[in-house]
């Protein structure tokens, strides 16, 4: 999986191998300072021989200067190495999303993808920028100190034979019990980041039924446990800091206590010892350093492997029958079509759908809350892809088209209206960015929306907001039938996106369509039978099955449950 995750440092790779040469050679100057330091003590000082003090002092600093410069060199390094390789792995996630169908999303759910493209690709990102220097410097430290320990003294080398055992089960046994809880700790702030989510998108829900103190209670409870995650796997962490410390002052005072008695017996000299000592100092923080690097990798490792998992998520909706073919008349055919969310999924939300919508037709469709009027017309644009019978297209498997071409020429406003921050006109052009201003004023005309764009101070140019904050919302609404007629696609699909808007507003954007439109297919969802009276045709959906198919004369002579709604809406009226 390291692999794996290091394959999208990219043009990136280059900084990796710098920072990592600069480390190396960092590490070779600092090894040959408490050499020099040694010959300063035993010989220089001990005969007394200044200019030899000088000369070695002079070469001493020059070591530690290219140190000081290498470190700067591999620091500077190993963080464009990380910051690129976070960058180019939330690319790769984002442009993951982008292929994701509604299942797909379903599947991770928005607030744990939120979280795999930020905090987990920061911990890899950090671990990288943060672990590259020792990461390379330990082993390089490790191995060489080592070996200048043991020309020096091996008979006092030997500590290390103990110590380093030591070390190493204390490491096992720390890395083995974080492991589990670094990954339960990223699962804690997915549930954080539902939360937080949930609340802002509802914030309106949440003040209207005053449950403030709801929310605070239930952020309180995910946060509560983010925070014992976080804390069981910390305290887990910090006891290499421990161990580490507790070998590193035994194996100080064992060399201190054997070095001492070879200089008394005469078999060791004072700068031995003191060259000795700076390279078991350097050999444990060598250790120390490798056991982080240990550490850290854990956690970055729990976080790989949640990015991998979105980027090997297998797309259920394909293109491998795509043929390079285009969506002509609009003609729409439904043959024995059944769906359901998951394969596994006992019962069908929709079952035996035949439905066949000429080219130019306008067709309503109406049901009871929950019979799946929604999820009929999403198969169209393959939103989602049926789970048996056929769905034909200007007589073609909607298989065969490019989701491309096939999405540029279903336009679809959904039930719930999204408007993205930055002026109306911006988000108008999400329709077509190459539309011109009079293609756009002729849109907001068939949509009504031109009765108060013209109202706004600054027009066009008016800022929406995040979410189109700045508009109500019926105007939202006929903002977003406005820019499904300008991608000027072959069906158009209005998801009861007229649901606030006033009858009489209504009345005249279907006036519009059908007077402006005449040759797209239009396909209407709605509650309200005026909505719909004057289709072509209308079907009536009763839990996912097809109740009935006519005008509005002909279901209301003959169809019981559009009677029942006909008449139950009546009343209301009437009321």
């Amino acid at each position: 999986m390291i692999r794996r995750i290091f394959s999208y440092s990219g043009q990136y790779k280059k900084y990796l191998v710098f920072a990592a040469l600069c480390v190396a050679a960092e590490s070779m100057f600092e090894l040959l300072i408490p050499l020099i330091m040694a010959n300063i003590v035993d010989i220089g000082v001990a005969a007394g021989d200044r200019p030899y003090i000088f000369r070695q002092s002079a070469w001493m600093i020059l070591c530690a200067a290219l140190a000081l410069v290498l470190g700067i060199g591999s620091a500077r390094f190993s963080a464009i190495a990380g910051q690129g390789l976070g960058a180019n792995l939330r690319e790769a996630e984002y442009a993951k999303f982008q292929q994701f169908s509604f299942a797909n999303v379903d599947h991770f759910q928005v607030s744990s993808l939120v979280t795999r493209m930020t905090s987990d690709v920061t911990n890899i990102q950090n671990s990288l920028s943060g672990g590259l220097r020792p990461a390379c410097r330990g082993p390089v430290m490790l191995v060489a100190a080592t070996g200048v320990a043991f020309s020096i003294n091996a008979k006092l080398a030997v500590v290390f034979l103990i110590a380093l055992p030591t070390l190493g089960v204390c490491l096992f046994l720390i890395i083995r019990n974080v492991r589990p809880l670094y990954a339960k700790m990223q699962g804690a702030v997915d549930l954080v980041n539902r939360i937080i989510q949930e609340n802002l998108t509802a914030v309106r829900v949440v003040k209207a039924y005053v449950r403030g103190e709801y929310e605070i209670k239930k952020f309180g409870e995910v946060n509560a446990n983010l925070q014992t995650q976080s804390e069981r796997a910390f305290k887990l962490a910090t006891a290499n800091m421990a161990a580490m410390q507790f070998v590193m002052y035994g194996t100080i005072i064992s060399i201190l206590w054997f070095g001492g008695g070879m200089i008394r017996v005469g078999t060791m000299q004072v700068g031995e010892l003191t060259g000795f000592l700076s390279y078991v100092l350097q050999i444990l923080n060598s250790l120390m350093m490798i056991s982080n690097i240990f550490l850290m990798l854990t956690r970055s490792l729990a976080s790989g492997r949640r990015i991998i998992e979105v980027l090997d998520e297998e797309i259920d909706i394909r293109e491998d029958q795509a043929e390079d073919i285009r969506v002509s008349a609009g003609d729409i055919e439904f043959r024995n079509v059944s769906f359901k969310y998951q394969p596994e999924a006992a019962e069908n939300v929709l079952t035996d759908i035949n439905l066949h919508i000429r080219g130019g037709e306008t067709v309503g469709i109406v049901g009871q809350t929950g019979s799946a009027k929604t999820t009929l017309v999403q198969l169209i644009p393959r939103l989602y892809d049926i789970s048996s019978g056929e769905l034909l297209i200007d007589g073609r498997p909607v298989e065969r088209y490019p989701l491309k071409h096939l999405r540029d020429a279903v336009a679809v406003v959904l039930q719930k209206n999204t408007l993205f921050s930055g002026t109306l006109k911006e988000n108008l052009l999400w329709g077509d960015e190459n539309a011109s201003q009079e293609e756009i004023e002729e849109a907001c005309r068939i949509a009504g929306a031109d009765e108060f764009i013209s109202r706004l101070e600054k027009g066009y140019d008016t800022e929406m907001g995040q979410g189109g904050v700045n508009v109500s919302g019926g105007q939202k609404q006929r903002l977003c039938i406005a820019r499904a007629i300008l991608k000027k696609p072959k069906v158009l699909i209005l998801d009861d996106s007229t649901s606030a808007v006033d009858t009489a507003t209504e009345a005249r954007i279907r006036a519009m369509l059908a007077q402006k439109l005449p040759q797209m297919t239009k396909i209407i969802i709605a509650q309200r039978i005026s909505s719909v009276r004057h289709a072509d045709q209308i079907v009536v959906l009763d839990d996912g099955r097809i109740r009935g198919i006519g005008t509005h004369e002909e279901l209301l002579a003959g169809n019981k449950i559009y009677q029942e709604i006909y008449e139950s809406q009546k009343e209301g009226a009437d009321l």
